[in-house]
Order: C-alpha cells, then structure tokens, then sequence
C-alpha cells in the first residue's frame, strides 16, 4: 500500500509539468531558444525608490556641488554616508552595506536604469509586469510559463510577503498567461500576525502556509474530490477544444494536492545548522526578512523556478535620508550577502540569477531639509550570477546621478536581458490573446550583452 507521500507525488495522479510544457508549446512560440546560463531567479525587490546616489552610482561632481542649488531650486546633496572601492575590481559601494561589499566582485551593478513615471503604484507595477496602465502578467508568470518548474510538487514562482499596495495582487499574477504560472504568495497580508512566531525558531522554523493540509478528507478522499473537478472541468473543455483558462485551473487543483508533500519540508528551517542561522543572522534580533532569505535559498534548491522576496521596509526616504538608510541597509545587508554567499558554496550562484532592484531611484537635490523626491530618470540595481559579468558598473547617469546617459537600460531591456540569461529570446516568448500576440517587452526591449559573461 502506497504512503500519504507516494500518493501525493504519483505522476499518474495528476497532468504534471512536463504536460503543461506540452499546452505551453501549442499556444505559444516560446521555451528555451538557446543555451540558458541561469536556471532560476531569486528576485529581491526594495519597494520605495533605493537612493542610487547614497548607495551604489558614486559621483564625485555631486560631492564638489554639494550645497549649490540645482537647476530646479533645490540644494544639490551628496551621498550622506562614504563611499570605498571594493573588491579586486574596486566597485564603489556605499560603507553601508559591508557584508555586500564582500561579495563585489560578483556584483553586476547597472547605473543607467530608467523607467515611464516617478509614481510608486505604477513604477512598481512596470518594474514586475512592463507596463504601467494595463494589467499584464508579470515577469516570474512569463518565466514559468515560458520553463515551467523543475519540481512538479512545488509551485514554479513563489512571492514572499509581497506588498498589499503598489498593485498588489498584479505583481504577481499571471493575467491572461494560465492560471497555473501565477506567484504563489506566502507572507504578505498573514505577516503582521506571524511576525512574533518568524522569531521562535524552534517552534515556527518557517512562514506557515495556509490550507496546505485538509483536515476533513483523507488522501483517497481528496483523490476522488479532484478527479471529480477534474472529470467536469474535461468534458468542458473537450466541448470547447481550446480554453487554456480551463487547462490552468485543471493543472493548480492538481498542483495544491501534490504540494501536500513537499511544501511543509521546503518551508521548514529546523534542518538548517546553526551556523547557518548565524550566517543569516536569524535569531539575531528582527530576522523576519533573514528568514525569506533562506527560504529562498531552500526553494531555489527545491526546484522552483522563480522566487521574489520584498524588502522588509520600504526604502520612500522623503526625510531622515541619513538615518533611514542606515537602518534599511542594516536590516537587509547581511541577509542579501549571506544568500550569495550560500549560494556559491553550494554550487548554485553561477546558474541562479540574483537581482536587487526598486522601482525608481532618488534626486540628486534635496527635498524638505533631510530627504530626497523620486527619480524615474536615472536609478541604479544590480545582478549576480546566472551569466552575469562580476565586479563591473553597465551604464551610468550624469556627472550628478539625475539621467542616464550612457547604455540607457529601460525596464524593457532589462527584462529582456532576463529572460535572455534564463535561454528565452523575448521576441519569441509570446502569447495570443483578444487576436494579438502579447509579450513581456511589448514591442522593444534590447539585450544588454555587454553584461553576459
């Protein structure tokens, strides 16, 4: 007699990945075009607007300004902490981040992002979907759909606590893509309530999920339950011939029941060693977002495909420029770094693609006495491994941070550089809807080869 887990991991029960890769084939011209040098993405987003010129794109014509008054009114106002040369490549860096700082050399830092409007709710959205007026599916859908996940237990893009505002649900959904590519979100909204048991680590090693277990139907009654949806939700679609929204509904029934068996291990820490803990710095003090940082790591390992964490506190610094960015780099500094640094002694960092980015950056003048206004004109991210170049600024902006100038990298081409390093031409990763075959780059997007390794 098979286990509860045999059960639930039976490819017989259910369609699986490699049959929705098979639906992924007819509708669309996508998959993996050419040899793709990351596997996966761990995407880190630091909702607010990071200040670039504070953190990452050093300008020492803004520091000379400093206190002339800028075209605007404004004052002009130079980073508010040091800058140093790190690593054999001599990466400017800002003295906040120097755990970060350790792992320069595998940093791919772009300093001439730009993006369509300095607004929070729509630069966030364009940043995760390449559009900031319609609803369109976001990035880590098109990769899924595009891939599919390397476990057929696990979801293939996982979100964890996502922000309720600046879109919310949008960031991560999958629009018209099927359902089945859409974030699985853990966090988010459950978080206020969880946040004193993310610090017991023996008691709650991970964020729970909810409904993973159904408490008032065993694994054969649950079988029966699904083959039951499953049989009306085919003789429907053998009426219709073609409703991917039905094929996707069909694959995440069989999905939810499959992920009984694997979820509550990926998501639980207690196998974790203790000087992994200290390397994270969990159990440190407030180590909620330390925690996402491991289980990303433990979800990459699993097999699913693209997996986004949100920074802890948003990174809007209007005022208390100085302090605020302090205690944003303190919070996230030593988990980010712990991550690459897991990652590459497991072997995984050259094909796990790692991003940090915000939707916008910040004026290089001041605003109020002590703060910074949006800048959608000229910002900075960076990237690590998956085929990236290491140690190595990509673009810049002006001689004061206000505007690329150099290798301008708009949200398009950046996604498209994405998808490039994930194998995927993004002129050819399409989907037909309403009569009109849609793509993450709408009609541009340039690859920035100049950063691939």
């Amino acid at each position: 007699m098979k286990t509860r887990r045999e059960l639930l991991k039976d490819s017989s029960l259910g369609l699986g990945w490699l049959a929705f890769s098979a639906l992924a084939q007819k509708v669309h011209a996508g998959g993996r075009t050419f040899p793709a040098k990351a596997k996966r993405v761990i995407f880190l987003t630091m909702r607010g607007g990071p200040s670039h010129v504070d953190l990452l794109d050093y300008k020492p014509e803004l520091i000379r300004a400093n206190g002339k008054v800028h075209q605007g009114g404004a004052p002009l106002i130079g980073p508010v902490h040091p800058f140093s040369q790190r690593g054999k490549s001599g990466l400017w860096m800002t003295d906040l981040m120097p755990r970060l700082a350790e792992h320069a050399d595998d940093l791919c830092v772009i300093n001439s992002m730009h993006t369509d409007l300095p607004n929070h709710a729509p630069a966030f959205v364009q940043m995760h979907t390449g559009s900031f007026q319609f609803v369109r599916p976001s990035l880590g859908a098109w990769t899924v759909y595009g891939l599919g996940s390397e476990n057929e237990n696990l979801p293939g893009f996982v979100t964890l606590n996502p922000p309720a505002d600046n879109g919310g649900a949008r960031n991560y959904g999958s629009a018209f893509l099927p359902s089945i590519t859409q974030g699985t979100r853990i966090g988010g909204s459950q978080l206020p309530g969880l946040y004193a048991a993310l610090m017991k680590k023996q008691e709650t090693p991970g964020p729970p999920m909810r409904n993973i277990a159904n408490d008032r139907l065993s694994i054969a009654g649950q079988r029966r339950q699904i083959d039951l949806i499953r049989g009306l939700n085919e003789h429907k679609l053998a009426k219709e011939v073609y409703q991917p929204q039905i094929e996707g509904m069909i694959e995440s029934f069989e999905l939810a029941f499959r992920m009984q068996s694997e979820v509550p291990d990926t998501l639980d820490l207690a196998a974790e060693s203790q000087s992994t803990f200290d390397l994270y710095g969990i159990g440190q003090g407030k180590d909620a977002f330390a925690r996402q940082c491991l289980l990303a790591r433990r979800m990459a390992e699993a097999g699913v495909r693209f997996i986004e964490i949100a920074s802890p506190v948003g990174w809007d610094h209007h005022n208390m420029l100085k302090e605020n960015l302090a205690k944003n780099c303190g919070e996230t500094d030593r988990p980010i770094a712990a991550l690459l640094t897991d990652l590459k002694r497991r072997g995984m960092l050259q094909d796990t693609l790692v991003v940090w980015a915000g939707e916008f950056g910040r004026t290089p003048y001041m605003q109020g006495i002590d703060g910074r206004d949006h800048n959608h004109q000229g910002f900075s991210i960076w990237m690590a491994g998956g085929g990236v170049k290491g140690g190595m600024n990509y673009g810049s902006t002006d001689e004061i941070g206000y505007k690329a100038i150099e290798k301008p990298m708009h949200i398009h081409d950046w996604h498209a550089t994405m998808l490039h390093l994930l194998g995927i031409d993004h002129k050819q990763l399409t989907y037909n809807y309403g009569g009109r075959d849609f793509r993450l780059t709408e009609t541009s997007g340039k690859v920035a080869t100049g950063i691939v390794a």
